[in-house]
């Protein structure tokens, strides 16, 4: 079996210097990063990648988002760093790193829609986007630029959580404690982003726009019935704003819209969660990936666990070869290859 890992996180070392150098880079999630090695040093990430038998990852940066680390003046070039020093990486280790995705600067929309398309025609297979900007959601109008390149391009884009402390649970408070923000945040963030996708329309703007949701979609798979019914009557508990005849515009119906968009396995191992994500999207729409490395050994865990889950799973072969590899190849334009032996026979597959 091959095994393509479409979400997991490395940091280019230019990027990720400068990154540790920001204010934002030295708390929260910056102070996450810095204690995770295998997100930087690429010597230590080779040996992680392989541990594992015909295993392959599509690398994606890591959080905080670049417009919490640098202000407008700044991002844009920071972007191209980042983007540069991923394919940078990539080109010399292709059979490691099989492809990568971009960010950008979404606190300077209209240059982040040119590093979109200049990051895209540069070998970028496919774009990260946080769930908010700076807690700007993605639907403002100032952002459709941006959806217009990368759907142009044909790749799709990688939808991360980014819920932080500053987004309080409760109106009386004035930051998320617990770190429910993210643990519990981010699901609910994802489905929130997903549902602002439809009801904006922008993918009705974009119907091919393909839209892969971190952690499976978030809570959107376990709240299908809410999905799908309670987004059928959208309307009747809002009196100042007329929802049914937006619903009644949409050209299908809401439901149906978040069965189109596409999930990842990356779920900390949990074979429930696994599962329940499986069954609402399908093997058509969902890829395999780990969330390397932000399991507690900062590296394997995540990779070998969802593996196991995976494997454990009632699955026919054709099923377990969409989501291993098959669905990524597609996704993000990579070539059907020879599946590429590293070292280990530990892949579990």
């Amino acid at each position: 079996m091959r095994y393509i890992d479409a979400f997991n996180h490395f940091f280019p070392k230019r990027y990720y210097d400068a990154l540790l150098e920001t204010p934002a880079g030295a708390k929260d999630l910056g102070k996450r990063v810095r204690g995770i090695p295998a997100l930087s040093d690429l010597d230590l990430r080779l040996r992680i990648v392989e541990q594992f038998e015909n295993y392959s990852q599509v690398l994606s940066h890591g959080l905080p988002p670049i417009e919490r680390l640098w202000g407008p003046e700044q991002s844009p070039e920071m972007a191209k760093i980042a983007n540069d020093g991923l394919a940078e990486v990539a080109a010399k280790h292709p059979k490691h790193f099989v492809g990568w995705s971009a960010l950008l600067p979404m606190n300077a929309p209209e240059a982040a829609a040119k590093e979109a398309e200049r990051a895209l025609k540069n070998g970028a297979n496919a774009v990260q986007l946080a769930t908010n900007a700076n807690g700007v959601p993605l639907d403002e109008p100032k952002f459709l630029p941006i959806f217009d390149v990368v759907a142009a391009a044909g790749k799709p884009i990688l939808l991360h959580p980014a819920r932080t402390r500053d987004m309080p649970d409760y109106p009386t408070e004035k930051v998320s404690k617990y770190e429910i923000c993210s643990v519990l945040g981010w699901p609910y963030e994802t489905g929130v982003t997903l549902a602002r996708l439809v009801f904006s329309k922008i993918m009705d703007r974009h119907p091919d726009l393909k839209v892969i949701a971190h952690h499976l979609g978030g809570v959107v798979p376990y709240l299908e019935g809410r999905v799908a019914h309670s987004f059928d009557q959208m309307g009747v508990r809002t009196s100042d704003e007329d929802y049914e005849s937006l619903r009644k515009s949409l050209k299908k119906r809401p439901y149906d819209y978040f069965k189109d968009f596409y999930g990842d396995t990356a779920v900390e191992g949990a074979r429930a969660a696994t599962v329940c994500g499986l069954d609402f999207f399908g093997a058509d729409h969902v890829v395999f990936a780990s969330d390397c490395p932000f399991d507690k050994e900062k590296g394997p865990g995540y990779i070998r666990d969802t593996i196991t889950v995976l494997n454990s799973l009632p699955l026919s072969d054709a099923e377990r070869e969409k989501i291993y590899y098959r669905n990524a190849e597609m996704l993000f334009g990579l070539a059907p290859l020879a599946a590429c032996s590293n070292a280990s026979p530990n892949a579990g597959g």
